[in-house]
């Protein structure tokens, strides 16, 4: 199959059906996408989906390319160099997904975490989030969260803080902000990282689509870490999505009088998560998985592997002691966004590592 054909066919999907369907899944898996858009337009799901099949006989396929172009986005698929190949655990994989920023998802998903929690956080959990995420970012993790109300964003600044790559799983298109209030955190994470959606630019984000992209945060990270949940939730879904997989589950204990720490309580006393209450209990629950994803990267990423850009920016790192970002922008002539961007691929790749607010070559950096 023509891989440019079974990217538009693809976008199409998007444009007709929600992501999370088991039988769309398989559908697309046993006859292909083309051959499920063709039969979408003749109608030969009718009787299973007359929504879906009005949607795709509406769809216009330079209108939707379009689409993706003026919302400064890229559409990867299955099979790309860019898709994370640990989305395929999931009974059902996004269709397609819709990037907007400067990170490599794949690259930046090998070694994260996810870090969610409650909109409705109070100071102690958005104090919690912030402070575990910078931590974590400063030790080489990179985070993943849904760019919502207070946990999540706290996150989100937190990994900013620290220097690492941070991506932001949402329920709505890459070009639309929500909540309308973090614009500018969008823009940031954008020049810092990566926007992630399957839902094409315009799309409004409803309950179920919140729903839906929780798996996506639980699949694409080695772990999830809620640090304040109610009993109800959706970060609770996160967590079940994550067991699912088989991937680490960790919760922040709170005040047994507090109901954003309810959730996680639940979670800790049917031993469907892991107690942590600092940096060293997370770190013993994934710090494994970080030792075997190096040894993994370092054994498929050699350096002759490495693209013409990193391997150019490897070159001028001193030999010896750390460097900061903004030393490279003057030895390389590349934007500061961009460096990051190749900072955190190289990181992941074991090349360099963090040295305080600075990086410095690895042993597999010098060699």
């Amino acid at each position: 199959m023509n891989r440019e054909e079974d990217r538009q066919a693809r976008l199409e999907l998007m444009s007709a059906i929600e992501g999370g369907s088991t039988f769309w899944s398989h559908e697309i898996s046993v006859r292909g996408s083309i051959e499920v858009v063709q039969r979408l337009k003749s109608g030969d799901y009718l009787e299973h989906s007359p929504s879906a099949t009005r949607r795709i006989q509406q769809s216009d396929g330079e209108a939707l390319r379009e689409l993706i172009s003026n919302a400064k986005a890229l559409v990867i698929i299955p099979g790309d160099s860019e898709w994370p190949t640990q989305l395929n655990d999931l009974d059902a994989p996004p269709i397609a997904l819709c990037l907007r920023g400067v990170a490599d998802l794949r690259s930046l998903a090998l070694c994260s975490i996810a870090i969610v929690g409650a909109r409705a956080a109070s100071s102690y959990g958005v104090r919690l989030a912030s402070e575990m995420a910078l931590q974590l970012g400063e030790r080489g993790w990179n985070v993943i969260s849904g760019a919502a109300y207070g946990i999540d964003a706290a996150a989100h600044r937190g990994a900013l803080l620290s220097g690492a790559l941070t991506a932001a799983v949402l329920a709505s298109g890459v070009d639309q902000p929500y909540p309308s209030g973090h614009d500018r955190l969008y823009e940031t994470i954008c020049a810092n990282g990566v926007l992630v959606s399957e839902v094409l630019p315009g799309v409004a984000p409803t309950r179920g689509r919140f729903l839906v992209r929780n798996r996506v945060i639980a699949a694409l990270t080695r772990g999830t870490l809620v640090v304040e949940a109610a009993l109800r939730s959706g970060s609770l879904r996160t967590a079940a999505d994550a067991l699912t997989l088989n991937r680490s589950v960790m919760a922040m204990p709170g005040p047994v009088t507090s109901p954003t720490s309810a959730g996680c309580h639940r979670l800790i006393m049917e031993h469907k998560a892991e107690l942590v209450t600092d940096l060293s209990d997370v770190l013993l629950h994934i710090g494994p998985l970080l030792a075997e994803n190096s040894e993994r990267v370092a054994a498929t990423n050699p350096r002759d592997q490495l693209t013409e850009e990193e391997k150019a920016l490897l070159e001028i790192f001193p030999s010896r002691g750390g460097t900061s970002v903004e030393k490279l922008m003057n030895l390389s002539d590349l934007p500061a966004n961009r460096i990051l961007a190749l900072l955190g691929l190289l990181a992941t790749s074991g090349f360099i590592e963090r040295d305080g607010a600075g990086w410095l070559l690895t042993k597999q950096g010098k060699a």
